[in-house]
């Protein structure tokens, strides 16, 4: 099936809120309508399988790791209707123009990725992603020491919460990061 109309679908939040999940879902649901899909991760997160998109929750498909979304353009098929694009906050702002190329030439495109960074500062491209797209859908995952919703990613380092100084990018799960709502959420400067 052919999409008529382009659409920028994001779906962003904490860690551990479900963002994967559901770019699975979306991707899945298109394969049943027999949409031709292609699903793309950056190639810095190595956290799983490299050929596959994974969920914190063991669901996964297939997809391909990419550097740039340079790389991304490249490996896309002519007939492709249906781009998944995961962790898209580790992509550069170029990933931007290709999203937009991307619908502009009727191509649905679902984007997942954090939202903001463990400072609880926009992350990446994400932010534009969210002003351009015609769907934004921002999931809650549960705050680790209150029970509450939890809209933060806490970085931890040795137990602690990491300092506003650190590295914006660092790789990991549940070994380094909680969800935490804004009340629980501590970034020492």
């Amino acid at each position: 099936m052919k999409h008529y109309h382009g659409r920028v679908e994001v779906i962003c939040g904490s860690m551990f809120s479900g963002k994967t999940e559901e770019l699975i879902r979306r991707v899945r649901r298109a394969q049943i309508a027999k949409q031709n899909v292609q699903v793309f991760k950056p190639v810095i997160d190595t956290r799983y399988a490299v050929g596959r998109v994974t969920s914190h929750n063991g669901q996964d498909i297939e997809g391909h790791a990419c550097a740039s979304a340079a790389e991304i353009r490249a490996r896309l098929q002519p007939d492709t209707t249906v781009v998944g694009i995961d962790e898209a906050q580790f992509f550069s702002d170029d990933l931007i123009g290709l999203v937009d190329d991307l619908a502009a030439r009727g191509v649905r495109v679902i984007v997942a990725g954090l939202d903001l960074d463990f400072r609880g500062e926009p992350f990446g491209p994400i932010p534009r992603l969210m002003c351009a797209a015609e769907e934004v859908v921002k999931l809650h995952a549960i705050c680790v020491v209150c029970g509450d919703e939890a809209s933060r990613t806490q970085r931890l380092v040795n137990g602690q919460p990491a300092r506003y100084d650190d590295p914006i990018i660092m790789i990991g799960a549940e070994e380094s990061y909680e969800a935490r709502c804004r009340r629980h959420h501590s970034v020492p400067r």
